[in-house]
């Protein structure tokens, strides 16, 4: 089959293509650097062109609340309008558990946006959510730094690799289309604070981390059900211990 990625010179993206090929498709990595933009439509007709399957994995480059609606909004209608066009049979997306718990979060309305304008716009498709990935540990401390502390929620947390949220991607991609949602995510369940301390840890991070029931995850106060999976969700196989012995160091701030 030919699959386009857009956003496939991304985190996920890349992997995604990788695990594609391996398996004999071909997998078209889409995204500004190679000469598509969902945006401003560039290269997105070509691109298209004999597609079987589109996955969008995209993200904004901001995160501030109008620009993030205006992206996933723009390049959804763009691009969904494309495929419709190309005759694209498979719409896939790659979405966030718990987009539709926390209206108070500017990303996760975007993705709620995305979502519905993917619901409505006739085409077959799959979404997946995935949980929080642990490459996105280093950012949660950094919003948690407090004066000398990191202040991190106790709410339970079940993160889990980008390997294994492209290895979920891999079997949704080439599954029918079933106009359905599925979730993804690690294989254990702790409080945030816990994966945060232990990363810090590891890294020899000097400051206190503290487990604060009050603290806001990026703004948001959250609870036991805000971030965490539904029943029977996929699972990744990569334990946080596993990650971490061959993860590279977090940036320096």
């Amino acid at each position: 089959m030919k699959i386009v990625v857009i956003g496939g010179t991304g985190l996920i993206g890349t992997k995604l293509c990788n695990n594609l090929r391996e398996l004999g498709h071909e997998a078209i990595a889409a995204a500004p650097n190679t000469g598509v933009n969902t945006i401003t439509g560039e290269g997105l007709k070509e691109a298209l062109q004999g597609a079987d399957v589109v996955v969008d994995v995209a993200n904004s480059p901001s995160f501030e609340e109008k620009a993030v609606l205006e992206f996933f909004e723009t390049s959804g209608r763009n691009l969904l309008a494309a495929e419709a066009a190309a005759g694209v049979k498979h719409h896939v997306a790659l979405s966030v558990v718990g987009s539709d718990r926390k209206p108070g979060n500017a990303y996760f309305r975007a993705k709620l946006a995305q979502e519905k304008l993917i619901r409505d716009s006739g085409m077959p498709y799959s979404i997946l959510r995935a949980t929080q990935f642990f490459e996105f540990l280093n950012a949660i401390a950094h919003d948690g730094a407090k004066d000398q502390a990191i202040h991190i929620s106790t709410a339970a947390f079940q993160p889990l690799a980008a390997t294994d949220v492209a290895a979920a991607l891999t079997k949704v991609t080439l599954a029918e289309a079933k106009n359905q949602v599925v979730e993804v995510a690690g294989p254990d369940r702790r409080p945030m604070v816990d994966f945060v301390k232990e990363y810090l840890k590891f890294y020899k991070e000097s400051r206190e981390v503290v487990a604060d029931a009050n603290a806001e995850y990026f703004g948001v106060a959250i609870d036991d059900g805000s971030l965490t999976p539904g029943e029977n969700p996929m699972l990744g196989s990569i334990r946080f211990e596993q990650w971490l012995e061959t993860s590279p160091p977090p940036p320096q701030r």
